[in-house]
């Protein structure tokens, strides 16, 4: 059987792995909090509801997640990403932050909203 390759051909269902590894490690860590924040800015503005599709997916519980997880990864990565990539990440925080206390039916007190825990009160 001379000739034929060791490793089986990449079929559309098995993603290439090593070329995965390869383009993630040339991408600076600053780029991949970026983007891992605008994805969860993203999520959370489509589970508050706030898309064209408005009420279709909208769902607080999940908001409430993804807002936290948002202001958390914020706090820890405030010394590691400059306040050029940091303060508009900030202001879109704060912004899905009122968004969700508008949303509430019932609102949290000061400080116990999602993500308040990391930011402080968040006021309208």
């Amino acid at each position: 059987m001379s000739g034929m390759s060791e490793t089986p051909p990449q079929s559309p269902e098995s993603p290439d792995f090593d070329a995965m590894t390869r383009d993630i490690a040339e991408v600076p860590a600053v780029e991949v909090i970026v983007t891992v924040a605008v994805n969860l800015m993203s999520a959370a503005a489509v589970k508050l509801g706030l898309t064209e599709d408005g009420d279709a997916h909208k769902d607080l519980d999940e908001a409430r997640k993804l807002v936290h997880a948002l202001a958390g990864l914020l706090d820890a990565s405030a010394t590691e990403i400059s306040s050029f990539h940091a303060a508009p990440l900030r202001d879109g925080l704060k912004s899905l932050q009122l968004a969700f206390r508008e949303a509430s039916l019932v609102p949290d007190d000061p400080g116990q909203g999602p993500g308040e825990k990391y930011t402080g009160a968040v006021y309208g």
